[in-house]
């Protein structure tokens, strides 16, 4: 298992990234944002229910981060040709931007989940060297629309067939490729410093597919001006 850069956190100053955007023409870099604030979250990709859902939840709360002058943009771990299909017909007033092979995700610490070979007497340390039983065990209902708590992995399924998502093959693929992605939120001074961050499943597994809420984001947002 690889060394893995630890989460960027309050005072940090953010890494350069050029990414393509999915909703609009061009890139978009960090030079692009300088001096002014923005919230920026990495997600899984399209095939995860709950990132699609959270995508969604930054575009309603858009309004008022723009009131605190604060720009919004989310990264889905999608090909950029299956990202701009797929939102050209849910679209998003947030900036969304496409990195297939979390480059981002990496560059800013957010984890992904890395398990420990079966009989392994290394201790256990979520989510860089996590024990296989445990995720397996873990059960999760984030937004309370299942029926019962389901493995995190099931989850994807049931929510998927629910909400009518039919996975193309690009989806399958990010699925195979980075299914132990975890997502991150941060938010990003007008210096180019992270003056709020927060990892998903930060305490273990059971909390997977739980992200801030529009209150929590708007108080983020809300206290630069202090």
């Amino acid at each position: 298992m690889g060394e893995q850069k630890r989460p960027l956190q309050p005072g940090d100053p953010v890494p350069a990234f050029t990414l393509p955007a999915a909703n609009r023409e061009g890139s978009v870099s960090l030079d692009d944002l300088r001096g002014r604030p923005f919230l920026i979250g990495f997600f899984r990709g399209l095939h995860c229910p709950f990132c699609r859902r959270q995508v969604v939840q930054l575009a309603s709360v858009q309004p008022a981060l723009q009131a605190a002058g604060v720009e919004t943009i989310a990264v889905v771990n999608t090909p950029v040709e299956r990202a701009r299909m797929y939102f050209r017909h849910r679209p998003t007033s947030a900036t969304l931007l496409s990195d297939p092979d979390c480059t981002t995700h990496r560059a800013f610490g957010v984890p992904r989940i890395e398990f420990q070979t079966e009989g392994s007497s290394e201790r256990p340390e979520w989510p860089y060297h996590a024990s296989m039983p445990e995720f397996m065990a873990a059960r999760v209902n984030p937004t309370g629309e299942l029926d019962e708590p389901l493995q995190p992995i099931e989850t994807n399924r049931v929510l998927n067939a629910k909400q009518g998502f039919e996975m193309e093959p690009a989806d399958h693929e990010i699925l195979a490729t980075h299914f132990a992605q975890l997502a991150g939120h941060f938010l990003v001074d007008a210096q180019g410093n992270v003056a709020w961050a927060q990892i998903e499943a930060a305490d273990g597994p059971n909390s997977i597919g739980t992200f801030p809420t529009a209150a929590e984001l708007i108080a983020a947002a809300n206290g630069l001006r202090h």
